[in-house]
Formats: structure tokens, sequence, C-alpha cells
């Protein structure tokens, strides 16, 4: 197949959308497809076909969805149709103004087209401090709607968004299928820096945004009784850096903050001892399966709106939502059973096979089969 993936953003390394679009792609081509990506910026890579959109960057807009590791394209009507005029299929990646021209165009075209559901109301409204007003939310999701109810399949990344979608009135078929981890993700013996030598380093990888709650982390670790002995590691960028700095204030151990490349973060996450995902909201979480798939023991918040904790084999990798104080009495429970955590830790090398890019890929691709079946069968029947 000649794959299309449409996307504003596809060259923003700490964007999870592009993250994960960029590992299917990766291996549908390994599969045999042709992929071509349609976005404001595709850098040359080997055996796929970029579309260069140009960034839009309207005053206000841009700042904002820029500090969130995002940015809009141009809509390029040209650049775009040339793209879909040669596809088999085109995957709509956001519900924005190049896609929503995208799709206007498959129809005109009457090529098969389908779209994936990434972007959570609460992690637009997180940015305004509105995250937690129903009706904002709900709003976002409806006007969404308009544009996702055009497509016959839709792919979610967890069953949390499905349900979601679904309680909003999204009327598609609605594929679950995990992002998935490359396969480069694996447990490693790996040698801690110096100065983290005898510490208990927990890590978390987002974002560095309101709704990802990594200041619950902060505040765990200061009220443990092994606090000066624990070492905080965000990894990722975002606005609210120093806010998240100046929370730190008063630990024995200053908060290391940090950008990595794949093969840098693959060292990093082998030399945490726990991985704590504090997000409210949240789709799926590649950092914590990327942290579990190397083997490191994950604690969850329980929220009923991060698909995250679906990622918990039981209660020890649970703390409640919002509540430091149970976050941190997982931390502690987890450095004095180190060999409960050992333990846990082979278990969890174990449950992420099935989380690999391999096995996720195919399925999207059965996805992507499903629906040019569809569209040819109705198609026909129309004529």
């Amino acid at each position: 197949m000649v794959i299309t993936f449409i996307i504003d953003s596809y060259e923003e390394s700490s964007n999870g959308i592009a993250t994960s679009t960029k590992r299917f792609s990766q291996k549908l081509i390994e599969m045999g497809h042709e992929i071509q990506v349609v976005a404001s910026t595709v850098n040359d890579e080997e055996n796929l076909k970029g579309y260069n959109l140009g960034v839009s960057k309207v005053p206000i807009l841009y700042q904002v969805s820029k500090m969130q590791g995002f940015t809009f394209a141009k809509c390029n009507k040209e650049e775009i149709a040339s793209a879909i005029k040669r596809s088999d299929i085109v995957h709509h990646l956001m519900p924005f103004k190049i896609e929503r021209y995208a799709k206007k165009l498959c129809d005109e075209y009457q090529i098969p087209s389908s779209a994936a559901f990434h972007l959570q109301p609460e992690n637009i409204t997180s940015t305004i401090h509105l995250n937690k007003v129903d009706s904002v939310n709900k709003y976002i999701y409806k006007k969404f709607r308009k544009f996702y109810n055009k497509f016959e399949h839709v792919h979610c990344p967890s069953n949390m968004i499905k349900e979601q979608l679904i309680e909003n009135g999204y009327t598609s078929k609605l594929h679950v299928i995990s992002n998935g981890v490359s396969c480069k993700f694996k447990k490693k013996d790996i040698i801690k820096k110096k100065e983290w030598e005898n510490k208990f380093v927990i890590l978390m990888i987002a974002r560095l945004s309101e709704e990802k709650r990594q200041d619950l982390i902060i505040e765990a670790v200061k009220h443990s009784k092994h606090e000066k002995d624990i070492q905080i590691c965000f990894a990722g960028k975002g606005p609210i850096k120093k806010e998240l700095e100046k929370c730190g204030e008063g630990l024995t151990n200053k908060i290391s903050f940090g950008f990595y490349n794949e093969d840098e973060l693959i060292d990093l996450i082998n030399m945490a001892d726990l991985y704590v995902h504090a997000s409210d909201a949240e789709i799926e979480a590649i950092g914590c399966m990327e942290a579990f798939t190397c083997g490191i023991v994950p604690v969850i918040s329980d929220s009923p709106l991060s698909a995250t904790n679906q990622f918990a084999l039981d209660e020890l990798n649970l703390f409640k939502q919002g509540d430091y104080l149970s976050l941190r009495n997982k931390i502690d429970f987890w450095i004095e059973n180190p060999a409960l955590k050992a333990k846990r830790s082979c278990e969890y090398l174990e449950y992420a096979k099935k989380y690999s890019i391999n096995n996720t890929a195919k399925a999207l691709e059965e996805m992507f089969y499903e629906t040019i079946r569809d569209f040819k069968e109705h198609h026909k029947q129309d004529n």
C-alpha cells in the first residue's frame, strides 16, 4: 500500500503523537509499504516521501503550541492534493485545518481514509487551567466529533479513550491499538552517573505540563523517610519547568531536568530504580511503556482520565490520583522491598512483549486493509 499520514507536527521529538507516527512509519516501511508524510516539516528519511507544508505562525497560538511541543502546519493545498492523489489510504492524526482539508479531498478523489484520536481535550484545557471544567472538555469533544464521525474507522490507543469517545457520541468503528514500543528499548546493564551512584533514581518521562502532575512526585519525595537518598529525574520539556524547579527547592538532591534522544533515553531508563507516571489525563503514555519494557517497575496514578493505569499489574503499581501521600507510601514501599521489586521487574519484562511495535503495527495495518475493503464495498453499492 501507499499509506499517507497527515499530521501537523512530525519532527517535534518531544511530541508523543509525532514519536508514535514515526515508529509506525518505519515499521510499516519494513513491512513493505510505501509511506508518505504530510506535515509542517518532514526531514529526509530513507524510503519515506515527505511533503513539507511549512509552519503556521499565527500570533499567540504559535507561541503557546510551540511551548507544548507542537506546531500547526500551513494548509498548502497543492502539496496535500499531490500526496493524496497517489495514496491507497490516507490516515489523519489530528482534527485540525490540514486534516480537515485532506479529508475533504479524500472524499472528492474517492480515496479511502481513516483517523486516529490522540488528543484529549484535557491536554488542551490544562494549558489555560480549565482542565477540571467538564463543560469545556465536553465542548471540545463535541467540536472534534464533527470531524471524526466522518470516518468509518478510527484508531484509539487505549480502551479508556474508546469509552470516552462512545460516551461523547462518536459513531465510527473504534480500533483499540497501542502505539507500541520500539524494539530498541530493552533491559541493559549500565552504570549510573557518578553523582547518582548511591541514589534511588525516580524517573518520569513526559511533557512538563500541568496535567502531567510532576509536582506530585516532588511533594511525595519531600515527605518520604528516604528523601535524602532519592534523585528525581524528569525527562521532557514544557512550559512549567520553572514552576517545578521552584517546587523542588528544599530537596536534598536537586531535580535533574533534561531532554534526550532515543539512545540517551534508553540509557537513562536503565539507570532508574522506579518509574512514576503521575498524570491526571493520558491517552496511553509511551514513556511509561518504554520504562517497563526495560524492566523498570512503574507506579501510576489511578485517574479515570488516564489510560496509563491499565499497565498496573496490581494495587502496588497504583497510587490515588492527586494524593502525594499515597504516592509517597508506594515509593517508600518499593525502596524498602528490593527483592519484590526485582521479581516485579521480571514480570514487567514478560508483560511488555505484547506492546512491541512489531505487534501493534500489524494491527494498524489490518485496520488500514479493513478500511480499504469497506470503502470499496460501499463504493460498489453506491454505483
